[in-house]
């Protein structure tokens, strides 16, 4: 058992089940920043998802200087165009008409600080929605209720039926933390992983 404090700097649940999967000891500290004031800054939405998790790692960081922070974000691009969580089934339905047919990307960022080390890694995936009728898109909401995810699906659940292909590295980036690579980084800092 590693002596070593980990924490992850998330609120989500997506995110705290994920990291149980291959570490069991660590804690989730909610970051506070306001993550609409880095958009307008961001050249790409890939900066925009780097950006955000390391202000998420930094700022936990700031408060418990003797752990290692994992700050991550995820931002669903279509050609170029970030397409937030919708909170609303309107916003959902309009997300999920954009995307019917095409291809898109979730870029997911997992900054590691601590211990003299800031290390950044970026996942990208490529996803092809198939086409969806108004109907098919009404169905899925209304069983899925997918409002806290960026993209408006939550593919661990009833959202895979609405794809065609997937193309990735990892399958976890996709629900928010790429965990091959963090599993990594964590043994290269001393987590028993297995």
């Amino acid at each position: 058992m590693s002596q070593l404090r980990l924490i992850l700097a998330s609120s989500s649940p997506y995110r705290r089940e994920l990291l149980s999967r291959i570490i069991t000891e660590f804690e989730c500290h909610s970051p506070s920043i306001n993550e609409g004031a880095f958009h307008a800054a961001a050249a790409s939405t890939a900066q925009l998802a780097c950006t955000l998790a390391t202000e998420k790692a930094s700022v936990i960081a700031s408060a418990h200087p003797d752990a290692i922070i994992i700050g991550s974000d995820q931002v669903a691009d279509l050609d170029g165009r970030v397409l937030g969580k919708p909170e609303t089934i309107e916003v959902a339905a309009e997300q999920l008409g954009a995307l019917s047919g095409k291809w898109h990307r979730l870029l997911t960022a997992v900054c590691v600080t601590g211990g003299n080390r800031q290390h950044l890694m970026l996942n990208e995936t490529r996803l092809k929605m198939r086409s969806l009728s108004t109907q098919e898109i009404a169905r899925y909401l209304s069983s899925d209720t997918p409002f806290d995810c960026a993209g408006s699906y939550r593919i661990e659940s009833a959202g895979i039926a609405l794809f065609e292909k997937i193309e990735c590295d990892d399958f976890t980036a996709i629900i928010g933390l790429p965990l091959i690579t963090l599993a990594d980084e964590l043994r290269f800092r001393g987590f028993r992983i297995p």
